[in-house]
C-alpha cells in the first residue's frame, strides 16, 4: 500500500468522532470564537488518550472537514518531522495534555474575545452572577504564568494544572481559554457557555453598578444541577449538525 493510500485510510478511522469535531470547528467559526488559523481542538481516540485527532496546520475552521483531521500519537517523537506535521504550538499544548492527562479526552483552545478580555485582567476570576457564570463555580483554574507561545514546556505546565478531574476550564492569563471534556459535545458545550458567561460578566462590569453575586451554596448547587442535567450537551451538538446538514455543508466529508 502506497503512502497516499495509507494516509487516506487513516483519515477514515474514527469517523463519527471526526464528524463531531468538524461540526464543532464550523460552529466555532460561525460564532466568531476562533482566531484566524491559530486555534486548535483535539480528541483522544484510544484508551490512555495518547492517540488523538487534531486540526491540520493553519487550516481555517470554516473549511475543516472530517477527513482533514490529523491522527497523531502524543508519544511519537517523529511527529514534527513529517510533511503533514501539526502546528508546533498545537503539538506542544495538545500533545502534552493528551500525554499527561488521560482524563482530558477532548481539548479545545481558543482566543475568543470575551474570554481573552477576562484573561487580560489583573483579577481573572469569574464570579457567579447568573446561571451561566455559576456553571463554572470552583471548576476552573487561572494560569498566571504566561511564558510566551505554547510550545512543549508551556504545554507540560498546563497539563500539571489540569490534574484535578474536577477542573474543566483554564483561564489562560494574557492568552485565552482552554476547556476539556469527556467528548466533543461536552467540551464544545462548555466552550460555548464559558464565552457566554464571560460576556455577561464583562458587560455587567461595564455598567459600573454593583454585582449581584450568588452565595457559595447556591452557586455550587447550580453548578451541580447543570452538570447533572440530562443530555443537554449531546442535544446541543446534534442540533448544530442538523443545521449544517440542512444547509448542505460538506463538514461531514
Amino acid at each position: 500500500m502506497n503512502q497516499q493510500a495509507v494516509s487516506t485510510q487513516a483519515n477514515m478511522e474514527h469517523w463519527q468522532e471526526r464528524v463531531d469535531m468538524a461540526a464543532a470547528f464550523r460552529w466555532t467559526e460561525r460564532l466568531n470564537l476562533h482566531e484566524a488559523v491559530a486555534n486548535h481542538f483535539s480528541l483522544a481516540v484510544n484508551e490512555d488518550g495518547s492517540q488523538f485527532l487534531m486540526n491540520p496546520n493553519q487550516r481555517h475552521f470554516a473549511r475543516i472537514k472530517a477527513s482533514d483531521l490529523l491522527l497523531l500519537d502524543a508519544n511519537d517523537p517523529a511527529t514534527m518531522a513529517r510533511p503533514d506535521a501539526p502546528d508546533p504550538t498545537a503539538w506542544g499544548l495538545h500533545g502534552s495534555i493528551h500525554r499527561l492527562c488521560p482524563h482530558a479526552r477532548c481539548v479545545m483552545h481558543v482566543h475568543s474575545i470575551h474570554a481573552t478580555v477576562l484573561a487580560s485582567l489583573a483579577d481573572s476570576t469569574l464570579p457567579p452572577i447568573d446561571q451561566n457564570t455559576a456553571t463554572f463555580y470552583n471548576r476552573y483554574v487561572i494560569d498566571d504564568g504566561f511564558g510566551g507561545l505554547a510550545f512543549e514546556e508551556e504545554g507540560t505546565r498546563f497539563a500539571r494544572m489540569l490534574s484535578d478531574p474536577k477542573i474543566k476550564t483554564m483561564i489562560m492569563g494574557n492568552h485565552g481559554v482552554l476547556v476539556i471534556g469527556d467528548s466533543v459535545a461536552d467540551t464544545f458545550n462548555r466552550l460555548y457557555y464559558f464565552e457566554r458567561a464571560v460576556e455577561t460578566y464583562i458587560k455587567a462590569l461595564q455598567t459600573g453598578q454593583p454585582l449581584r453575586v450568588l452565595s457559595e451554596a447556591i452557586a455550587e448547587k447550580t453548578a451541580q444541577e447543570l452538570e447533572d442535567y440530562p443530555d443537554q450537551a449531546t442535544r446541543h451538538l446534534e442540533e448544530l449538525k442538523a443545521i449544517l446538514d440542512d444547509e448542505g455543508s460538506n463538514y461531514a466529508s
